[in-house]
């Protein structure tokens, strides 16, 4: 009887090895959609709908055309940081010449995704947790996060105004 608790025990911790077992490409997140419906982060919605002040004076409809309720993100974001969509234009002269003045990498966007997929395989975890699932992003990215409270009395202590900021919680 006792034999077979053991073989038990053995096949458990072999599962549960072969579970945390390393891939080429660690999950630190563990997130996964669950069906094949749509992204949620990707729908955006209408704007409500209105009655205009006259009927007379709405434009003529044209096929293809945009709507008023149609979504304008860039818009939306503009006015939510307290701008004025009529009056933005994209980022060029100046800015881009400021912005750009020390040299741009050309392959960023893909020597930034293979310095993080190292940083990940070199943190990936404890064994248990990646056996069972348990998400280990923050654990893993702690070293490269800012405290946010320190850094908000950083910029108040220089004198810059920052009303929207929130309260440190208890």
């Amino acid at each position: 009887m006792r034999n077979v608790g053991s073989f038990g025990v053995l096949c458990f911790c072999a599962a549960i090895g072969l579970a945390a077992c390393s891939s080429d490409n660690p999950q630190l997140m563990n997130l996964q959609n669950p069906g094949n419906g749509p992204e949620e982060f990707g729908v955006l919605p209408t704007k409500p709908l209105e009655t205009p002040p006259s009927y007379t004076s709405l434009p003529t409809p044209t096929p293809g055309g945009t709507n008023r309720v149609d979504p304008t993100p860039r818009a939306d974001a503009i006015a939510a940081l307290g701008g004025n969509a009529a009056r933005a234009r994209p980022a060029t002269g100046d800015l881009v010449n400021y912005t750009t003045r020390f040299g741009t990498t050309s392959n960023i966007r893909g020597q930034l995704a293979a310095e993080d997929l190292e940083w990940r395989k070199k943190n990936q975890g404890r064994v248990l947790y990646r056996a069972f699932g348990v998400p280990q992003y923050f654990e893993a990215y702690e070293k490269m996060s800012l405290d946010q409270y320190q850094e908000l009395q950083r910029w108040r202590r220089r004198g810059i105004d920052t009303p929207a900021a929130p309260p440190k919680p208890n």
